[in-house]
């Protein structure tokens, strides 16, 4: 029988009142201490609810870019946590790769605004960069580690 079976019937029993949400909740965790694999997949398969909204903020914080600060927020807020969390350390990795990715695609784009086709490539830009930083943040606060489509992996 799996963890999530024998969990499924330790709630049955709960909701037929055989046993108490306290003793509900020892006898859960002991099974999950039982089996240290699935207590770690469960936990840091999707991460804390903490993990989630700082990985949403290193994604959304992108979006201050076009006041100058959105290259350096976003890799201060990574660095600050990465240690702390494997959750946030990818989201800040996907971010970071992003913002190199970025600024790659600009420093193309830059010479071509000469013969005006790096302008509508800019705008391009810009607008992926909104569009990737909200779909990362929601995807971070729903646990998923979403890394953006164009994004070039520099940092592993």
């Amino acid at each position: 029988m799996s963890i999530a079976d024998e969990i499924e019937k330790l709630n049955n029993l709960r909701a037929g009142g055989a046993i108490t949400e306290e003793e509900f909740q020892e006898a859960k965790r002991r099974l999950l201490q039982s089996n240290p694999t699935a207590g770690d997949m469960f936990n840091k398969a999707v991460g804390s609810v903490d993990e989630k909204m700082y990985s949403m903020l290193i994604h959304f914080s992108l979006l201050i870019s076009y006041i100058g600060l959105g290259i350096i927020i976003p890799i201060v807020l990574w660095v600050l946590k990465k240690n702390e969390s494997e959750f946030i350390d990818k989201n800040g990795k996907i971010v970071v790769n992003w913002i190199i990715t970025a600024v790659i695609f600009a420093v193309i784009c830059l010479p071509l605004t000469v013969i005006l086709i790096g302008i509508p490539l800019l705008w391009l830009l810009a607008a992926l960069n909104v569009v990737f930083a909200i779909i990362g943040g929601l995807k971070a606060m729903n646990g998923e580690a979403w890394p953006y489509p164009i994004s070039f992996t520099f940092i592993k």
